[in-house]
C-alpha cells in the first residue's frame, strides 16, 4: 500500500521507555486517547520483550483496532546474561536508540501506508525531539513521575554548579521554583553523583530541560492542582504547553470488575481501615533483613490478625477499598498516585530514581504519610510508624488530608474539571492537521 497524504486517519508513533512501570503508564494513556480518538492509529514501538508483556495480558476491553505494536531490538548482544542491576539492560538499550526506533517507524509507515502526524514519547528518550523534527510532525513527551522531579532534571544544570564541589546532602533546593522543600539527598544518581563518570543514561536525561521546550505540548501524569503554584507558574513560562491529563493508572470513578483471585472478596470480611498493604512494585525489593522485619512488625501491628499473600491483586482495586487503612510502598509515581487518588495514607521506604523527591511529597508537601525511620525498614521503626498513622492525633490528621487530596483529585478528575480539559486539548493536538 503506497503512503498517501490524503488519508482522513491521523498516524501518531508512540515510543514508550521499556523498562519498569514506563510502557505501562504510556500504553493505559494511549489507550484512553485511542478510545477518544478512534479515527487516529496509533503505532507502539517498544522492545519485543517488553510488547509481549503488555499486550499478552491485555484483557479485552483493552484491545482497540487503532492501536498495533511493533517490536525492536533491546541492545542485549546474544547470549549476555544481565546482572542484577537494572541500569545495565537501560544502557544496552540507549546505546541502538534511536536508530532501533527509526527502523521500527519505517516498519509502521509501510504497513499501514501513512505517514505520521505526530509523536508521543517517554520523556526520557530526550532524541526523540530529533526524531519528529525528522519526520515534521509535533512532538509531545509524556512525563511519567511526579512533577517535582521533572523539574529537578530541567534545573540539573544548576543544581550540579551549586553542588558539585560541596555536595550538603541536607541543603534544601529552595533556589528552583517550588521545591524549597526537596534536599539534595533527594535527588536521584542521574541529577547529582558522586561518580566520576557520567552514564550513558544520566546523559540522556541530563538533556531534559533543553529538548523540552521545543516539543509541542508536554503531558504531565498528575493534576495541576496538587503541585505547588510556584511550581505551575514556573512550567507555565518553560514549556509551550503544558497538560496535566490527570493520573494514567486510576480511573474515577473507580471501576469494578471481576475478583479472580479473592482478593476482594477477602478484604470484604475485614473492618474498615483495619488492614495494611505491602506492595514495593515490580523492580524494587527490599534486602532480606527488611523483609525479616517487616513481617515481625506487621504480625505483631494493630492492622490485622490475618493476612492474605496476593501475588496478583489489582492495586487500584485494593486501594479503594474501605477496609485498607495504610499504603506501605516504595514510592513508585504510580503506587503514591493511586493512594491519593483513594485518599490512603502511605509509610515509604524510597529505593531510588525519584523514589525520594516523591516521599519528601507525601510527607512534606502533602502531609499523607511518612518516610520510613532512617530510610530503612526496621521492626522499631515500622511499628512506630503504623501506630502513629492508625493511633496517634498526628495520624488522624494525615488521613484528613489524604480524604482533601482525594476530593481535589475527583474534583479535577470530574467532566468540568482541569484535567478534562486538558486532556481534550491532548485529542485534538493528536487529532487536527
Amino acid at each position: 500500500m503506497s503512503v498517501t497524504k490524503s488519508s482522513p486517519h491521523k498516524h501518531v508513533a508512540v515510543l514508550p521507555f521499556p523498562f519498569g512501570s514506563h510502557a505501562l503508564s504510556l500504553l493505559t494513556l494511549v489507550r484512553r486517547l485511542a478510545k477518544a480518538a478512534p479515527n487516529v492509529h496509533f503505532s507502539f514501538i517498544n522492545t519485543q520483550k517488553c510488547n509481549h508483556s503488555l499486550f499478552s495480558a491485555a484483557k479485552p476491553d483493552e484491545t482497540l483496532p487503532n492501536i498495533k505494536p511493533y517490536d525492536v531490538a533491546d541492545g542485549v548482544p546474544v547470549g549476555h546474561v544481565l546482572s542484577p542491576n537494572p541500569i545495565e539492560a537501560v544502557e544496552f538499550f540507549i546505546k541502538v536508540s534511536p536508530q532501533n526506533y527509526k527502523r521500527g517507524l519505517e516498519v509502521a509507515v509501510a504497513e499501514t501506508g501513512m505517514k505520521f502526524s505526530c509523536l508521543i514519547s517517554d520523556a526520557f528518550l530526550t532524541f526523540a525531539v530529533e526524531v519528529a523534527e525528522d519526520l515534521h510532525v509535533p512532538w509531545i513527551p509524556i512525563w511519567l513521575s511526579l512533577p517535582c522531579s521533572l523539574s529537578a532534571h530541567v534545573y540539573t544544570d544548576l543544581i550540579r554548579q551549586r553542588f558539585a564541589s560541596n555536595k550538603v546532602k541536607d541543603a534544601t533546593l529552595e533556589f528552583i521554583p517550588g521545591l524549597s522543600q526537596m534536599r539534595v539527598s533527594d535527588l536521584s544518581e542521574e541529577v547529582i553523583s558522586e561518580k566520576l563518570e557520567e552514564t550513558t543514561f544520566s546523559h540522556m536525561l541530563s538533556q531534559v530541560g533543553l529538548v523540552l521546550p521545543r516539543a509541542s505540548a508536554v503531558v504531565l501524569n498528575s493534576y495541576e492542582e496538587l503541585n505547588p503554584p510556584l511550581f505551575n507558574r514556573d512550567f507555565k513560562t518553560k514549556f509551550r504547553n503544558v497538560l496535566n491529563v490527570g493520573f494514567f493508572t486510576v480511573s474515577l470513578p473507580s471501576q469494578s470488575g471481576s475478583d479472580l483471585t479473592g482478593c476482594i472478596s477477602w478484604l470484604d470480611e475485614q473492618k474498615e481501615r483495619s488492614v495494611a498493604y505491602v506492595s514495593f512494585g515490580t523492580v524494587a525489593s527490599p534486602p532480606q533483613n527488611e523483609l525479616i522485619a517487616l513481617a515481625e512488625a506487621l504480625s505483631i501491628s494493630v492492622v490485622s490478625q490475618g493476612q492474605h499473600k496476593e501475588p496478583l491483586a489489582q492495586r487500584v482495586k485494593v486501594l479503594a477499598h474501605p477496609s485498607i487503612a495504610v499504603f506501605m510502598t516504595h514510592c513508585g509515581s504510580n503506587s503514591v498516585s493511586e493512594s491519593v487518588a483513594y485518599g490512603v495514607p502511605l509509610i515509604c521506604r524510597p529505593f531510588f530514581g525519584d523514589h525520594h523527591m516523591t516521599g519528601r511529597m507525601v510527607e512534606e508537601v502533602w502531609g499523607v504519610g511518612v518516610k520510613v525511620e532512617g530510610g530503612i525498614l526496621t521492626k522499631s521503626g515500622l511499628l512506630k510508624s503504623l501506630e502513629l498513622i492508625l493511633g496517634h492525633e498526628k495520624g488522624k490528621e494525615m488521613r484528613d488530608k489524604a480524604q482533601a487530596l482525594k476530593h481535589t483529585v475527583q474534583v479535577a478528575a470530574s467532566p468540568n474539571g482541569t484535567a478534562a480539559k486538558d486532556f481534550s486539548d491532548l485529542v485534538e493536538l493528536i487529532s487536527v492537521p
